[in-house]
């Protein structure tokens, strides 16, 4: 067998050696910080894995518009936005205005 062959055989069973040892050490370092997590109460936010604040503009709280418009027969009401509904549609909306 070449030199080379040798301690690329050598690196292989060093590097699996290494994997082990850490798998282990991992495991107990675990349960160590478990342990110490349990002692002291402490939650994600003491930790500093709080959830990350969000970027950007908050999100607009939407609240309804006063109704503007009122259909005379059905009583039902529109605020003057988005798609005109079919009672007001095309005809002249100061009939509907209602009185404030």
């Amino acid at each position: 067998m070449s030199q080379y062959a040798e301690l690329k055989a050598q690196i292989a069973k060093l590097q699996a050696q290494a994997d082990e040892a850490r798998r282990q050490e991992v495991v107990n370092v675990i349960a160590e910080i478990k342990q110490k997590i349990a002692e002291f109460g402490l939650g994600a936010s003491d930790l500093g894995f709080a959830e990350a604040p969000r970027r950007g503009r908050p999100p607009a709280k939407k609240t309804p518009l006063p109704p503007k418009y009122q259909d005379p027969k059905s009583g039902n009401t529109w605020s003057g936005r988005g798609k005109p509904p079919k009672w007001i549609a095309g005809k002249n909306r100061d009939r509907f205005l209602i009185a404030q």
